[in-house]
């Protein structure tokens, strides 16, 4: 068994928006946002940073204004269990993972109890059901994942992963696992050694085109089920109750 840990959602980079989604530190509520679509879909398949702003409303906080004309690149899509990439890293998914091994998503969140803290906290967990290129995706299904809904091109390699439902989905309430040391954002290192550690160097948490993987899966997902996770199919779940 195998497992990847993946970087998702908005943050502070060019690419990720310069915005990080709200999370509220003491209940480990927080809503998914993520990164501006930056490619051409299909009409009618947009997905605007518009619909987050009920969610976004309950943290008290509003979308930058750059956003309201923005469309999300909505991946992993939580409401469908998919997760999609492209070039190298669409690579590794297919080289690294098969039916049953999983992939960790985390993100990079803003603590709106605690104005300026960013909290690194995994948010979702996909057990792989299946693979599939995105140009094989037929039509009338091109609404599952960000990577289906954009006009490709003849020949495109981006990738689909199927995750297993009942066993995937985004967690209703994320898992811290990042603190600030050695001038970069790393996994905790209590975290690390209950994990059995990553293949990165002491636990660097960042995007990159080489995704770090976990030495010891089963000895996460032990540690992952102390937990007590709670799994959704859902982007943003309705918190108001």
């Amino acid at each position: 068994m195998d497992g990847l840990l993946i970087r998702v959602g908005a943050d502070l980079s060019r690419g990720g928006g310069s915005w990080n989604g709200p999370i509220d530190g003491q209940s480990r509520r927080f809503v998914y946002v993520a990164i501006p679509e930056a490619a051409p879909l299909y009409a009618g398949m947009e997905k605007r940073f518009s619909e987050l702003q009920p969610a976004l409303s309950r943290f008290g906080v509003d979308l930058p204004g750059a956003f309201l004309s923005l469309h999300m690149h909505l991946d992993p899509d939580f409401n469908h269990l998919t997760y999609g990439d492209q070039g190298e890293r669409a690579i590794q998914l297919n080289k690294n993972l098969s039916q049953g091994d999983f992939i960790v998503f985390y993100a990079g969140l803003a603590d709106v109890r605690t104005k300026g803290r960013l909290v690194y906290a995994i948010i979702g967990l996909f057990v792989v059901e299946g693979m599939l290129l995105a140009t094989d995706v037929p039509p009338k299904d091109r609404d599952i994942n960000a990577h289906s809904r954009r006009v490709l091109k003849a020949g495109a390699t981006d990738v689909i992963l199927r995750a297993r439902p009942g066993v995937s989905g985004r967690l209703a309430r994320c898992i811290p696992i990042g603190e600030y040391r050695e001038r970069a954002y790393r996994v905790r290192r209590d975290v690390l050694a209950a994990w059995g550690g990553l293949s990165v160097k002491d636990g660097y948490l960042q995007r990159s085109a080489r995704l770090p993987r976990f030495l010891d899966s089963r000895r996460f997902l032990k540690w992952f089920e102390a937990q007590e996770p709670v799994l959704l199919r859902s982007n943003n779940e309705d918190i108001s109750a």
